[in-house]
């Protein structure tokens, strides 16, 4: 990892209309690393998302790539900065009338000149890379919750991107898939040197793969802790946080700061 970051927020406010949903938030995302967005419902993870993947204008600031301001770019610019971005939904959002391999080589069609040929190997590879070639002529009703993920995961996959965003990945999914989608995204990072960054409120897959995140608050509408979950879980003095990051940790509730559960 370098210390430039790839990604960055100076000073962003993010709001619809009158109603603020964020403000002054700044933080870096560094090369190679998985990045947490973090807070409880409400507090605008996925507004944050949308507006770093280039689906909502920040009212305020600048959000940056390689130091580049991407909303101050031409449209064309950023449509060519957007497809080194590669995202997956909480839902998957799988075009439910395409097979899973159809889903996959869609982007293929749309941003490449590649012949029907090497879509198709292309295809493969990214299903293969997430475990799920077998399914390639299935439609996403035929898979199950983890399995839709993962299609949709290789479906971002396809433009090779430096960055993959995930909102909520392990939404729905039941502990041991959810760990499993976590050790896949370890293997991404690990394996093809993907910058990740993802929005979730789930304990155990942020402590098991995130080295960095910053946590927004509901209440003040601003960030206010920078760290890895762990670290924040461990050291932050600010009782928010604590009580966020150690909500499923109950033997922590008996420190005599706060009655046990």
């Amino acid at each position: 990892m370098t210390d430039t970051p790839l990604l960055s927020a100076r000073g962003v406010t993010l709001a619809f209309g009158p109603k603020v949903i964020q403000h002054d938030l700044s933080f870096d995302v560094r090369r190679g690393s998985i990045f947490a967005v973090m807070g409880g419902s409400g507090c605008g993870k996925s507004t944050v998302l949308k507006a770093m993947v280039g689906l909502l204008r920040p009212t305020a600031g600048s959000i940056r790539v390689e130091q580049e301001d991407y909303w101050a770019a031409p449209e064309s610019r950023r449509t060519e900065i957007g497809r080194r971005f590669g995202v997956l939904f909480q839902s998957g959002a799988l075009w439910s009338a395409l097979t899973v391999g159809e889903n996959v080589a869609l982007p293929l069609r749309m941003f490449t000149r590649l012949n029907d040929a090497a879509i198709a190997r292309m295809v493969r590879l990214k299903l293969s890379l997430v475990g799920m070639e077998h399914a390639l002529d299935q439609l996403p009703s035929e898979l199950s919750g983890g399995m839709r993920k993962r299609a949709g995961l290789a479906r971002a996959l396809a433009m090779d991107p430096d960055v993959l965003f995930f909102d909520e990945p392990s939404a729905g999914l039941d502990p041991i898939t959810s760990s499993r989608l976590d050790d896949l995204i370890l293997n991404l990072r690990d394996g093809l040197g993907a910058t990740i960054v993802i929005v979730s409120h789930e304990l155990p897959s942020l402590f098991a793969i995130a080295d960095d995140g910053v946590f927004l608050d509901a209440e003040t509408k601003t960030a206010i802790a920078h760290g890895s979950p762990a670290s924040l879980r461990d050291t932050s003095p600010i009782p928010q946080v604590e009580a966020f990051m150690r909500r499923e940790r109950p033997e922590a509730l008996t420190d005599g700061k706060h009655p046990p559960s």
